[in-house]
């Protein structure tokens, strides 16, 4: 069954976005954006920077409040949750998670630590039945070391559980900062940039974990990326941002060919681009020919 049809059929959206405007002072950086998200889904944002991503991220995840629109999240439960103006928090305990451009984790605890602290804001034991041991509280402990060395597991970092954050290396902390994220069982999971910093053989790794957690976990991905090998890879749909509005939407290879998007990117139209890429092309081939010359000389 091709991916469209899976999406399809696992029924309706997990996230509907309507006219999301959201300014500071004289800037306003989301103008009227509005998308929809099909739940079992990976839906990449892209766009030239400063083109109002994180501040879309921000908006859905409750760091930000749109001054207009609306942003709906569909649990498989079934209602609605609308998460303009939601605090924080709240958005998590309703399905959604996220990571963040920059990786914001505790480096003096351990990676185990770190997952648990996650785990155990979905758990209901208060700090006195744990300061007391009373058997719920017990009992919370334990299911949260399980889940969290469950989550580490699967992210391929059982092999580094008591190892402090710090001592991690980059991607090892990208991957870290995801399990995070997903030891809170979202259903919807934003990733902010999870590639930057990343070296090519992290990057496919991360793209092999991505569809891990897509397929396997049953997670709906929100994907913003600038490594565009990657977005194009795993990615069923893209919307494009330019200052602020939405330009594109559509499949990758739809997206990579509209002129809109191209000149977002290039600052130059179709047209103007296909020239200068000839350009590029000839310049290297007579460059290669050149050099050849020479060493055959």
């Amino acid at each position: 069954m091709a991916k469209t049809e899976q999406v399809a059929e696992a029924g309706g959206n997990v996230l509907e976005v309507s006219g999301v405007t959201l300014r500071f002072g004289g800037l306003t950086s989301l103008n009227d954006v509005s998308l929809s998200m099909g739940r079992g889904e990976i839906l990449a944002i892209i766009g030239p920077n400063g083109a109002g991503k994180t501040s879309f991220f921000n908006s859905v995840t409750g760091a930000y409040l749109p001054q207009e629109g609306t942003i709906g999240f569909l649990p498989r439960a079934g209602g609605r949750h609308e998460l303009r103006g939601c605090k924080p928090y709240l958005v998590s305990r309703h399905g959604v998670s996220r990571t963040f451009q920059n990786i914001r984790l505790f480096g003096a605890l351990t990676a185990l630590e770190n997952v648990k602290i996650a785990v155990e804001t979905r758990q209901k034991t208060d700090a006195v039945s744990i300061m007391l041991g009373l058997p719920h509280a017990r009992r919370a402990e334990r299911e949260s070391d399980r889940r969290a060395h469950e989550v580490l597991a699967f992210v391929g970092l059982e092999g580094r559980l008591n190892e402090l954050a710090s001592s991690l290396s980059y991607g090892e902390q990208r991957r870290l900062e995801i399990a995070r994220a997903l030891a809170t069982g979202p259903e919807l999971l934003l990733l902010d940039e999870p590639a930057a910093g990343t070296n090519p053989t992290e990057k496919r790794d991360l793209e092999d974990l991505i569809r891990r957690i897509n397929a396997d976990l049953g997670v709906s991905v929100l994907l913003i990326e600038h490594d565009m090998k990657l977005v194009m890879s795993v990615a069923d749909r893209v919307v494009v941002l330019n200052f602020g509005k939405k330009i594109a939407e559509g499949t990758p290879g739809e997206v990579q060919r509209d002129p809109a998007v191209i000149e977002a990117y290039l600052g130059a139209s179709a047209e103007e681009d296909a020239a200068a890429v000839a350009d590029v092309v000839a310049g290297q081939a007579a460059s290669g020919a050149a050099e050849g010359e020479v060493k055959g000389a």
